[in-house]
């Protein structure tokens, strides 16, 4: 193999690690959301409730 088959490689598979970490920091951002969306609504209801 010459040194620049190895750079080709080297860089795809840079790549591929690079891209699978966004993937899990991205699905980690959609569950924080929905936590944040989940606790907003269960403290409007508590907020509703002691109202009435």
């Amino acid at each position: 193999m010459t040194v620049k088959s190895l750079a080709i490689i080297g860089a795809v598979l840079a790549a591929m690690s690079a891209l699978s970490s966004c993937g899990n920091t991205i699905r980690g951002i959609g569950q924080d959301t929905a936590n944040t969306v989940n606790a907003t609504q269960a403290a409007g209801k508590k907020v509703a409730n002691s109202v009435n």
